[in-house]
């Protein structure tokens, strides 16, 4: 059974930081895609940002210049380092992976609260 399982989330002040990982576990053969959604109360979930199994990357608009995802093969690992936090940036972070384990399909994570706030 593969499980994405989500750490790093928070309450931060404007202008700061903070680093979410989600870590892959389970009966992996291989992944493709990995990526952070976000969702805030009352709003569709919307994509933050991708990376390709190569290294390829795509942001948001909203948060290009700001946010840097990367991710650790050797450990099914995908990070989002999240810089110059504004309070529009407040949702539940998922991690999304696309994951061969016996079948190729998408995975969530449980979710992560990010709060900005003075």
């Amino acid at each position: 059974q593969v499980q994405l399982v989500e750490s790093g989330g928070g309450l931060v002040q404007p202008g700061g930081s903070l680093r979410l990982s989600c870590a892959a576990s389970g009966s992996i053969f291989s992944i493709n895609a990995m990526g952070w959604y976000r969702q805030a109360p009352g709003k569709e979930r919307e994509l933050v940002a991708t990376i390709s199994s190569g290294g390829d990357t795509r942001y948001a608009d909203s948060v290009k210049g700001r946010f840097t995802i990367g991710r650790d093969n050797a450990k099914h690992t995908v990070y989002l380092q999240m810089d110059n936090l504004k309070p529009e940036d407040t949702a539940v972070y998922y991690c999304n992976a696309n994951i061969l384990s016996g079948f190729n399909r998408n995975y969530w994570g449980q979710g992560t609260q990010v709060t900005v706030s003075s």
